[in-house]
């Protein structure tokens, strides 16, 4: 058993996370867009420990959601448009991020938006492998489409609320910077991730002749509960 499948991973990993949004929760930037902005991880949280009775990710996607949520947290402490990933660098190189890349902005927000397309297509292609059985095409169609809803479903509510709560509030929690195709871009960037990464498993199907997240699905159905890839 490898270790990245193993449940101490998931519990170093999800220590790890407690302990880093335990820090950040102490001295956000802005406590009034923190709070907003952690509503969905408190949701997230909570649908998590309702469905483990009845579903259960596999360690492989806990540990993928860990990361995204981490990365989301860091952007709530500071607010996305302001985490300063470019003193960061500079301090370690020199340079700035955005010199090197050739940004005018802080793209740390859409760095994130690419990063839930990325790490969460897996995890939600084991959702519907698991409550709806797909097979096949659409075993890889439908994550993708499920990101892409979902993204919109996100810059609606992120709109909502700017309107609500106005002000500074409603600006740093939207975070466009400006932008008047930030949100087109934010999805576009969100279906991009998830597009390399159902390429990527279905390359490593292909490859392997396996399909884990279809292993667990079933073995899960069994009663049995591996530590799959």
């Amino acid at each position: 058993m490898s270790f990245l499948s193993s449940r101490t991973a998931v519990r170093i990993a999800a220590g790890g996370y407690l302990l880093l949004w335990t820090v950040l929760a102490i001295r956000p930037a802005h406590r009034d867009d923190w709070v907003l902005e952690n509503v969905l991880v408190l949701v997230l949280a909570f649908l998590l420990a309702a469905m483990r009775r009845w579903f259960r990710f596999s360690n492989a996607s806990l540990l993928l959601i860990l990361l995204f949520l981490a990365l989301h947290t860091v952007g709530s402490h500071y607010t996305y448009a302001e985490v300063p990933y470019n003193l960061w660098w500079q301090s370690l190189t020199g340079h700035t991020l955005n010199s090197v890349l050739g940004w005018e902005r802080n793209n740390y927000d859409r760095v994130v938006h690419f990063s839930y397309g990325l790490l969460l297509a897996y995890p939600i292609r084991e959702f519907f492998l698991r409550v709806v059985e797909v097979r096949g095409f659409w075993a890889y169609a439908l994550p993708l489409d499920f990101t892409l809803s979902t993204s919109a479903l996100y810059e609606l509510i992120e709109w909502g609320a700017a309107t609500i709560f106005g002000g500074e509030l409603g600006m740093n929690y939207l975070g466009t910077q400006g932008d008047v195709w930030d949100a087109h871009k934010d999805m576009a960037l969100a279906g991009l991730g998830a597009l390399i990464a159902i390429l990527i498993i279905a390359a490593l199907t292909a490859k392997t002749r396996r399909d884990f997240a279809w292993e667990w699905s079933q073995q899960m159905k069994a009663g049995r509960a591996p530590n799959p890839m």
